[in-house]
């Protein structure tokens, strides 16, 4: 049996300079001085992030977790007090799914939020909406409240070709005229599948020895299965 040529598993790792900003510009640079946060402290110690999925919140919380010392945390995790415990070695705590948060989960959670407050730490969380709009406890909602909230801007079509064609050419991948517009209007819309389509756009020119056109790309997406999604 062959190998799948699409492989959205095997990704390249989530860093803030592949986080493609578009109206997010501002956030991104405030993620850059957490990041940085060993030479200079932020003045805001605390940010909430709020989006649609696939917008990139959980790339832009798993990118800090590469950049800097810090602690992912989801609502799948394992549920042990260190998880949520804070640490003096761990300046940094990222809560992902805020949405999701078990009754238990948000009362550890509220607990982290008063540590980091008391001891100097810097925290990010994400969910789907306003804190105000989360379905919990009150107290938490509060906490989600404390800082900075951004709301996280999907790009635009223009944007995420734009993107994408930045990216080829950084690569030197020849990509014919219609190919990156239709890839956005019959795949899956969010940059991190988009990006990987792309690869293996790339790795299937090469099998097949065949340009990359529109043909190609209907050739792997009907390869793949993958559904149209207009």
């Amino acid at each position: 049996m062959r190998q799948m040529v699409l492989d959205l598993g095997a990704e390249k790792p989530q860093t803030l300079d592949s986080f493609v900003a578009g109206q997010n510009r501002e956030l991104l640079q405030l993620l850059r001085q957490f990041a940085d946060h060993a030479s200079a402290m932020p003045h805001e110690r605390f940010v909430y992030i709020w989006g649609e999925s696939g917008a990139g919140k959980s790339h832009l919380l798993h990118a800090l977790v590469a950049a800097t010392r810090a602690r992912y945390i989801s609502p799948d995790a394992d549920g042990s007090p260190e998880t949520w415990q804070y640490s003096q070695e761990t300046p940094v705590y990222l809560i992902d799914d805020c949405e999701r948060l078990s009754p238990a989960a948000q009362i550890e959670a509220f607990a982290l939020f008063n540590q980091v407050r008391e001891n100097g730490g810097l925290l990010v969380a994400a969910g789907a909406a306003p804190p105000a709009a989360l379905a919990l406890r009150e107290d938490l909602r509060t906490r989600l409240g404390w800082g900075l909230i951004y709301q996280l801007h999907g790009l635009t079509d223009e944007e995420k070709i734009a993107a994408l064609t930045h990216a080829a050419q950084t690569r030197g991948i020849a990509v014919s005229a219609g190919v990156l517009p239709y890839l956005i209007t019959h795949f899956r819309r969010d940059m991190r599948s988009l990006s990987a389509m792309l690869d293996a756009l790339d790795r299937y020119s090469l099998e097949t020895q065949r340009p990359i056109t529109l043909p190609l790309l209907r050739s792997l997406l009907q390869r793949e299965g993958e559904p149209k999604t207009e």
